[in-house]
């Protein structure tokens, strides 16, 4: 599914009204009524016994929200409209749907201050049809108070298209905004709905077909795309019931140093979970009965290491070409350190890989200050950075990047040549054709050390079963946050660690599955 700025929603109504001949009237009732559907849904199909309060601005949203409280009132809800401002205010498309109201009898009263909008101790739902996407700025006085009041109900919240006060390009927020529990959102769903901090607002999110032909969409070369479950489900590998280990793919994980076996196994512990057929763990010798402690299904291979630092040596460089052969697939990078023989050891395996390869953390770091035997590596590949690798890798500052991410995303994806999963909230793939994608699912609790590794591990797997390098960064990073999400449904974000995502990426797949 695609994602648009709020220009580019604007110009796709444009086209579809101006070019394609559908009238915005009609735009705006099949918006109104899949709104109304969607809330008669979560109402356990049953809304005659609901009070709902639909409080509606002057444009074309408060338009939305008329025929909301219209359908909701044919279906037995008992409604009642809050007009910010003048009826004699709305004009075109709105004006006509408020004239629908009054001919319906149903009850509209103007609020012009906030002392005047008193919702009944019986609204059981808000529908807040205030502003909608072409929104910027802050709310002016004294509708911004009226929205602090509307917060303050105890009452659940349910915007058309965005909560009122949400930028839907950048997201962000007035200094008083709605917090919605629920958003229906129109036609596409808009890049603000998902960034900080205005995500927090919008809730539950659901996207409401209003009619607009696909083909409209289409020519207009959008370019940011949405991981959802439709796409999960249609690119999760699947292996016939007669399959073998050696059918389920085979990964060989290059990671480990002094301090950092945790990171290699929990890369390699990953792999196990997600289904691995077989998974070689390649680490510093002196690690082997650590890591052969925390790795009971994945094997151990001992690789040459340098004297007392317990880091990979350049001098193995050719024991590798027997992993290579034998793997599906290659993880290389988590906690084997930037000594420089490592580092002089991961540029030269740039030119002996050929086989689908995930890179992350140090293997990353590895290639600070010259990047072009990166750059020049031709097997398929995925990276996987956080800002401040991705810093290293560009020497662009981490603020920069941080300020926008989907931008550096597409620079790295460009200039390196290869699929980037820049990590952080939301999560971008961008991939050197220039589609770039937005993963939505992932919370707070992973925000801790390791989380990658599991990450790693993920992708490694995804990849030794077949997918592209696109589909494993897009699949991994949604069933990688969405075991964090289920995680933190269960023991909460505060405590809860990488090893717990590990143990519930069983219940993912199952999930799917299912």
């Amino acid at each position: 599914m695609k994602i648009v700025t709020a220009k580019q929603m604007q110009e796709i109504d444009k086209t579809a009204i101006e070019e394609r001949g559908i009238p915005g009237l009609e735009l705006m009732e099949n918006a109104g009524r899949g709104i109304a559907e969607y809330l008669y849904d979560i109402s356990d199909n049953d809304v005659s016994t609901k009070n709902v309060a639909v409080i509606c601005g002057k444009g074309n949203n408060g338009g939305d929200g008329f025929v909301v409280g219209r359908y909701l009132s044919e279906w037995g809800a008992a409604v009642n409209f809050y007009l910010l401002g003048k009826k004699d205010d709305l004009k075109g498309d709105a004006e006509t749907n408020l004239k629908r109201a009054l001919e319906m009898e149903l009850p509209i009263e103007e609020i012009s201050s906030p002392e005047e909008l008193e919702l009944s101790e019986e609204t059981d739902l808000i529908v807040d049809a205030i502003f909608g996407t072409g929104f910027h700025g802050d709310i002016r006085e004294p509708m911004d108070q009226m929205v602090e009041k509307i917060n303050s109900y105890d009452i659940p919240i349910a915007a058309v298209d965005c909560p009122s006060g949400l930028n839907t390009s950048t997201g962000e927020l007035s200094r008083s905004s709605i917090i919605a529990d629920f958003t229906a959102t129109l036609a596409l769903p808009k890049i603000g709905h998902f960034l900080y901090p205005g995500v927090e607002h919008v809730g539950e999110l659901t996207v409401i077909d209003i009619g607009i032909p696909e083909d409209v969409i289409d020519k207009k070369d959008l370019d940011l795309n949405l991981i959802d479950e439709l796409y999960i489900d249609d690119h999760l590998p699947r292996h016939p019931e007669s399959g073998h280990k050696g059918d389920l793919g085979k990964l060989f994980i290059i990671a480990g140093s002094e301090g950092s076996t945790g990171a290699a196994c929990m890369a390699a512990n990953t792999a196990t979970r997600c289904g691995i057929g077989l998974c070689f763990l390649g680490i510093p010798e002196s690690l082997n009965d650590i890591c052969e402690i925390k790795c009971t299904e994945a094997l151990t291979r001992t690789l040459p290491e340098v004297g007392k630092k317990r880091c990979f040596a350049l001098r193995g460089l050719g024991e590798f070409k027997q992993y290579f052969e034998w793997a599906d697939a290659v993880a290389l990078g988590p906690g084997i350190g930037t000594h420089h023989e490592t580092k002089e050891l991961v540029k030269r395996l740039m030119s002996r890989i050929t086989l689908p390869t995930v890179i992350d953390a140090d293997g990353l770091n590895c290639f600070q200050g010259d990047a072009q035997p990166l750059i020049d590596a031709e097997f398929p590949c995925v990276l996987t950075p956080h800002p401040g690798e991705l810093s290293r890798l560009l020497d662009v500052p981490i603020k920069e990047i941080v300020a926008d991410r989907l931008k550096y995303a597409r620079i790295a994806a460009n200039q390196l040549k290869k699929v980037v999963l820049l990590k952080g909230a939301p999560t971008f793939i961008a991939e050197p054709e220039g589609q770039a994608y937005l993963n939505p699912t992932g919370n707070i609790g992973m925000a801790k050390g390791g989380s990658g590794d599991v990450l790693t591990g993920l992708i490694g797997t995804l990849l030794a079963k077949g997918l592209s390098p696109l589909d494993a960064a897009c699949c991994g990073a949604f069933l990688h946050g969405m075991a964090g999400d289920f995680c933190r449904d269960e023991i909460g974000s505060m405590g809860m660690v990488p090893t717990d995502m590990i143990y519930m990426l069983p219940e993912i797949f199952l999930y799917f599955r299912e």
